[in-house]
């Protein structure tokens, strides 16, 4: 049964291996170590089979106008059994104060068909435009 918490210990190793599962391996060469990084965001969810980390959803924002949910990882083995989704909902109720909750992400269809699935919408749909730089050409994830 997957366990879902904002307040449940966590260790590096643990979150180093979440992302690593997930081939996000460029937080881990980040001079900020990845438990810094979740203790410096505005909200976070993880999800937990037993003692494995098996999901994360972190936000960073001002805590008032904008709300960014930077990462949203679920373990390869665990994904397409709800787990995102849930963890999605649960973050949804913590930025209800949000006016804008930001999200970028790659542009496959099984990812952009996910994040319509809970009521997001992408840019071009809103008719807005969105710009990012990357700093010293680093890859996004």
């Amino acid at each position: 049964m997957i366990e879902y918490s904002c307040e449940r210990p966590v260790t590096q190793e643990q979150l180093q291996q979440l992302y690593t599962s997930v081939g996000w391996t460029v937080y881990l060469t980040c001079q900020t170590p990845v438990l810094t990084l979740l203790k410096q965001s505005r909200h976070y969810y993880m999800a937990w089979d037993g003692n494995q980390l098996v999901g994360l959803v972190r936000v960073v924002g001002d805590g008032g106008f904008v709300a960014y949910i930077q990462d949203v990882l679920v373990h390869p083995t665990y994904q397409r059994q709800g787990i995102g989704s849930q963890l999605m909902q649960l973050i949804f109720k913590e930025v209800a104060y949000a006016r804008q909750i930001i999200l970028t992400t790659d542009e496959q269809e099984a990812t952009v068909a996910f994040y319509q699935s809970l009521g997001m919408q992408t840019y071009k749909e809103l008719g807005v435009v969105g710009f990012l730089m990357l700093a010293n050409n680093e890859p996004t994830a």
